[in-house]
């Protein structure tokens, strides 16, 4: 016959309600460190990159994209409006100063240009007649002062006669008396004719004076006149090679449009936009180099437009060969000396607080933690740190602009 064994009683330690109390108590303090931190934003480790905060030494330049520009640039302009008539060079072409470019056709200038020059030369003829008439006056009284000395030496050379002959007593007083008042006569005739030579010698030469101006400012007008009409020749205003030289026969042109520019083939500058951040740092006179050329940053254009401002650079030497215009070059800035200091890599992390702070690595590597700092000078593989941070600290160099909070959990 069959009987029921009973089972021994389980050890207390082994209830199924001990056990699982006691998983219970385990798990929560493991769950609870695995939980996120409030206000922290879970990331994946391969997701973004670090660097490490180093004393280094800052080499303080820029790099910056520079294009190639003419260093003079010198407008062509129309002086007086007229129609394209006809093209003597092509865009593009070597010119020299003063060398004609086109001709334009102003038929009422001409007409205007020929009525002036004839009323100039009329007045101009009229100035010649004076000065005629003041050349004949003086020859006239030059003729009558040699004609009284003359008349005034014979009456002399009478008188000594007749005196001789009345000193030996063949000629009585009256004889000798009508000879000594002709010398007289001429001698006060010859005084007068000076002294009335000398003032007019004085007067003429006043007038001679205001017609010899009066002749150069006539002479200038027409000289004017003439260039009103010369200034249908589109010329050159230096040598160099025309650019944007346009215009096109037929083509009316109204004084003061442009006609193009020549700019100076072999003189180059170097023309770049630098970040709004460097404003305050290049400066005229600081020193650049593309390859083995040096350069002077030679103008700062302050005007900020799209966050960028402009320098312009000139070579301290013959700037290269084979330089064109509108070709770029990379060039460095050096805005101060190479000198130790404590440095991190740049990275997106400079655009998210722009250098006010970054996530600092905690050193298990289980988290970051964002922390103010200050930063100063920039290259494009350092940036200075001026606070908040030591050497050997770990930063999160991505960009976390997303980020809200101030703890990533690196996963």
């Amino acid at each position: 016959m069959d009987r029921r064994i009973e089972r021994p009683k389980a050890a207390w330690w082994r209830r199924r309600e001990v056990v699982i109390a006691a998983a219970v108590a385990i798990a929560a303090p493991l769950g609870w460190q695995m939980l996120p931190a409030s206000g922290s934003t879970d990331i994946k480790l391969a997701d973004i990159e670090t660097g490490a905060v180093t004393r280094a030494p800052f080499a303080d330049y820029l790099p910056v994209r520079a294009t190639v520009a003419p260093r003079v640039t010198t407008l062509v302009g129309v002086l007086t409006g007229g129609q394209v008539e006809k093209l003597l060079v092509q865009d593009g072409a070597m010119v020299t100063d003063g060398q004609p470019l086109a001709t334009l056709a102003n038929p009422e200038l001409r007409l205007d240009v020929l009525t002036r020059e004839a009323s100039i030369a009329s007045q101009l003829g009229s100035v010649a007649g004076e000065n005629l008439g003041i050349e004949r006056n003086r020859l006239d009284r030059a003729g009558q002062i040699a004609q009284a000395n003359y008349d005034l030496i014979k009456a002399r050379r009478d008188l000594s006669i007749r005196q001789q002959l009345h000193d030996q007593g063949f000629l009585s007083d009256a004889g000798v008396k009508s000879y000594a008042e002709e010398a007289a006569y001429q001698e006060k005739r010859l005084a007068q004719l000076q002294s009335g030579g000398a003032a007019e010698a004085r007067i003429t030469a006043t007038q001679g004076q205001r017609l010899d101006d009066t002749r150069g400012r006539l002479e200038r007008n027409m000289a004017a006149v003439r260039a009103g009409l010369d200034a249908l020749t589109i010329r050159a205003s230096a040598s160099g090679r025309l650019t944007n030289f346009t215009i096109q026969p037929g083509q009316t042109l109204k004084p003061g449009d442009p006609a193009g520019q020549i700019d100076s083939e072999g003189s180059w500058k170097l023309t770049a936009d630098v970040d709004e951040y460097y404003l305050g740092r290049v400066a005229v006179g600081q020193k650049a180099r593309a390859g083995d050329a040096v350069l002077t940053v030679s103008k700062v254009l302050p005007a900020v437009k799209d966050g960028r401002f402009r320098a312009e650079l000139t070579f301290d030497r013959t700037a290269p060969t084979g330089l064109n215009r509108g070709q770029t070059l990379d060039i460095r800035i050096t805005l101060g000396s190479t000198a130790p200091a404590l440095v991190a890599p740049v990275g997106g992390w400079l655009e998210a607080g722009g250098g006010s702070s970054v996530f600092v690595i905690d050193p298990d590597g289980g988290h970051a933690r964002r922390r103010a700092i200050r930063t100063g000078r920039r290259n494009p593989e350092q940036v200075e740190i001026l606070s908040g941070l030591a050497a050997g600290d770990r930063i999160v160099t991505t960009n976390t602009s997303s980020v809200k909070g101030d703890i990533l959990n690196l996963r």
